[in-house]
């Protein structure tokens, strides 16, 4: 019967067709970026980690074993991140966000969270811990993305599209604040206004929440002692640099002494417990003393190719949500990029926030590579 049909011109019915999409393979520069980012990474955690894992664990390679194990991880949840069809995170992504915020809210619970250094920022166990903070990053890109792309021109408007995204962005920036992780706070905010921006904000909107939200957080700021005196070492390092400056002072001692060329692959002298975090928050500081100032450009260029290029690939989708996904993945990434490097800088304050795929970090890693994964998975897809 569909035999004859298609011989007179016909076709076979709508729900009997088989309608085959080719997808397009996955994005060459985005991929070539990435992974020369991750494997700096790797070279760079097992050179600004060995003299700690020695003496800590007896093994120079323990961050290492460990870096690399949450590659696969990460690698997993990326090609799951990558294959799924995106749109269907747009209905979950209210519901992400209320899990997210209650995982926020269990961090906070004494014997729930745990807590290292003063702050409670991790559930889990210690062998298996993960930080709800790197996850809710991730859950505003998706519920921002899902929000812009259905409320269109509203964006535009105060009290229907501004003012209720930057609440959300608050309700996941708050719990941050409180664990206390003031540089994944400011981090979510940045990303929200980020977004908005894309997304056609008026700038006098934006300029007005931003000027609302001044006083909380000054006020957060002043009334902790810790957090007054980050402030205070980021305006002048050097007047108490045995202390409150001792971060930045060491941090801008590795970065001179590499110069231009820098000392060599694992030379760095400051990574024999001068410099705090060595292998975390502060490793690009170990990547200017090794490598010197062409080794901390080519990671910088590296950030630079990968955000011109998603952002390319956001130009070419004529998909709301995707178009937003993409936009906001690749602002979470590029923005945790350059605070991490203005607080090794001295250009910022000092904020816990790793370099993504180059810091030693679990859940930082996952995150950042499944953010990766969705930017992929969008640009595949566009015709």
């Amino acid at each position: 019967m569909y035999a004859r049909a298609a011989r007179a011109g016909g076709s076979r019915p709508p729900q009997l067709q088989r309608v085959s999409q080719r997808l397009a393979p996955p994005d060459h520069w985005i991929f070539a970026t990435v992974a020369g980012l991750v494997a700096i990474g790797l070279v760079m955690v097992f050179s600004a980690s060995s003299a700690t894992a020695y003496a800590t664990y007896h093994d120079t390679a323990y961050f290492l074993k460990r870096q690399l194990i949450w590659l696969v991880i990460g690698g997993v949840f990326a090609y799951g991140a990558y294959r799924i069809d995106y749109t269907k995170l747009k209905r979950i992504s209210p519901a992400i966000v209320g899990i997210t915020i209650l995982l926020l809210l269990c961090t906070l619970i004494p014997h729930v969270g745990l807590q290292t250094g003063g702050a409670r920022r991790w559930l889990g166990v210690s062998a298996i811990s993960f930080q709800p903070s790197e996850i809710a990053k991730l859950a505003l890109v998706l519920f921002f993305a899902a929000k812009l792309s259905t409320i269109g021109v509203e964006v535009r408007s105060l009290v229907r599209g501004t003012v209720p995204c930057l609440l959300v962005a608050a309700g996941l920036a708050v719990p941050i604040l409180l664990e206390p992780d003031m540089g994944t706070a400011s981090l979510v905010m940045f990303t929200a206004f980020g977004m908005l921006f894309c997304a056609g904000a008026r700038i006098e909107h934006l300029a007005v929440c931003l000027f609302a939200l001044l006083p909380p957080v000054a006020l957060a700021v002043g009334s902790s002692a810790y957090k007054r005196a980050r402030i205070l070492a980021f305006l002048d390092p050097w007047k108490d640099a045995q202390n409150t400056g001792f971060h930045i002072v060491q941090s801008l001692l590795a970065l001179g002494s590499g110069g231009i060329f820098g000392l060599g692959l694992g030379a760095s002298r400051q990574k024999f417990f001068y410099l705090p975090e060595a292998h975390t928050d502060f490793i690009f500081a170990v990547v200017g003393e090794e490598l010197g100032m062409l080794g901390t450009m080519m990671v910088l260029a590296l950030f630079a190719a990968f955000a011109v290029r998603a952002f390319m690939l956001a130009q070419r989708t004529a998909d709301r949500f995707g178009y937003f996904l993409i936009v906001g993945c690749a602002l979470l990434i590029v923005i945790q990029a350059f605070i991490n490097i203005g607080v090794v800088t001295s250009s910022w304050p000092v904020t816990g926030v790793p370099l993504p795929f180059i810091s030693f970090g679990g859940t930082s890693l996952i995150v950042s590579l499944v953010a990766v994964a969705l930017i992929m998975n969008v640009a595949r897809r566009t015709r």
